[in-house]
C-alpha cells in the first residue's frame, strides 16, 4: 500500500466515524434546546462554546427566529453577558437588556433580532465551564415577563444535560478533525480521494469501522456512563490505529 493510500484510508475511516457520531449529537442538542425553550416559555435558545484558539465564544447551536443567522457568530473573549457567565461560572438573568451594560448588542445588530430579556447559564462538565446556555425573550408579544427563580433552577437542570451532549460533541469533532488535518497539511489532490473511495468503502476494515461507529452512536444515547465509555473507545482507537503511520 502506498503512503497516499494509507493516508486516504485513515482520513476516510476517521471522517466516517466522526460524521456518524456528530450528526445524532447535533440533533440531540437541537432537540434539547427546543424542549427546554418550550418549557421555559422562551422564544429562542442557544449554546455558545469557546474557541480554543481565540478564546471567543461562538454559537454552536440555536433555535428561534434567527437561529440560522446565529450559528457560527462570535462574541469576543470576555465580552457580553455570555462572556461574564463563562468566566465567572455564575448564572445571570436580565429583565431588561437595555439597562444592562454587559449586554453585547452587536449580535442583535447583525441578526436584526430585538433581545429584551435574557437568561444565561454556564454549561459545566465535571466542574469545568465549557460553554453558555442562553434563553431569550418569551413566546408571544412583548412586554415580556422576566425569567423567574423557578425557571432559573430549571435552566440549571437543562444545562447539565446539554453540557454532557456538548462535551461529547466537541470530543467527537476533535476526533473527526484529525482526519481532516491530514488533507489540510498534505498536498493531496481531493480528486484522488474519489478514485480510492469505492475500494476503501468496500474493504472489510472499513465495514468494521462503520459498525463501530454505529455502536458508539447508539451508546451515546443512553446516558453519562455510556458516553464515558464512548470517550474511552475513541481514545483507544486513536492509540491503536495507524495514526503514527500517517505521519
Amino acid at each position: 500500500m502506498t503512503t497516499l493510500e494509507e493516508k486516504l484510508r485513515y482520513v476516510l475511516e476517521t471522517l466516517d466515524i466522526g460524521n456518524a457520531m456528530t450528526e445524532p449529537l447535533t440533533e440531540s442538542i437541537r432537540k434539547a434546546l427546543e424542549v427546554s425553550a418550550l418549557r421555559l416559555k422562551a422564544e429562542g435558545a442557544s449554546v455558545l462554546v469557546r474557541d480554543a484558539d481565540t478564546n471567543d465564544l461562538y454559537f454552536l447551536m440555536a433555535t428561534g427566529k434567527v437561529a440560522d443567522k446565529l450559528k457560527g457568530m462570535r462574541v469576543p473573549a470576555g465580552r457580553g453577558v455570555a462572556g461574564f457567565v463563562f468566566s465567572s461560572g455564575q448564572q445571570m438573568a436580565i429583565a431588561d437588556v437595555a439597562q444592562e451594560s454587559a449586554f453585547y448588542a452587536e449580535i442583535d445588530k447583525q441578526t436584526g433580532y430585538n433581545t429584551q430579556i435574557l437568561l444565561a447559564t454556564p454549561l459545566k462538565y465535571r466542574e469545568e465551564t465549557i460553554g453558555v446556555l442562553e434563553y431569550v425573550n418569551r413566546s408571544g408579544e412583548p412586554p415580556y415577563e422576566p425569567f423567574t427563580s423557578e425557571e432559573m433552577d430549571e435552566a440549571v437542570a437543562f444545562a447539565e444535560i446539554i453540557a454532557s451532549l456538548v462535551h461529547t460533541y466537541e470530543a467527537v469533532r476533535t476526533f473527526r478533525q484529525l482526519g481532516e488535518s491530514v488533507i489540510k497539511h498534505e498536498s493531496i489532490d481531493l480528486s484522488d480521494v474519489q478514485s480510492w473511495l469505492t475500494d476503501i468503502r468496500s474493504s472489510p476494515e472499513h465495514q468494521e469501522m462503520t459498525e463501530l461507529a454505529i455502536l458508539i452512536r447508539e451508546l451515546t444515547k443512553r446516558g453519562d456512563a455510556e458516553r464515558g465509555l464512548c470517550r474511552d473507545l475513541i481514545k483507544a482507537i486513536l492509540k491503536y490505529s495507524d495514526y503514527t503511520k500517517v505521519y
